[in-house]
């Protein structure tokens, strides 16, 4: 699950916490332009295409489910622990 934080200064993982992640988006939400951005960052995080990225739910709401094609739940939670860890640092 993740929990979008729109209209930031830049698009970020902000925090991991239980099965939630923060994420700040630069995008607005209007016409799916923070969707958009979201698809685009989670795709270049995970190393993935965008069309291995959907949107299963939340398409108007901050709580999104995203679908990512081809990882592992184990590998994503490995990538999104080093992405917060970096952060960090």
């Amino acid at each position: 699950m993740v929990l979008a934080v729109v209209r930031s200064s830049r698009t970020e993982i902000v925090d991991l916490h239980q099965e939630r992640c923060r994420i700040k988006v630069k995008g607005a939400p209007v016409d799916g332009e923070a969707n958009a951005a979201l698809i685009s960052f989670i795709a270049k995080t995970f190393g993935l295409a965008k069309s291995m990225v959907s949107l299963k739910q939340g398409q108007t709401s901050k709580q999104k489910a995203f679908l990512l094609q081809g990882l592992d739940a184990g590998r994503a939670i490995e990538i999104l622990e080093n992405a917060v860890s970096l952060k960090e640092r």
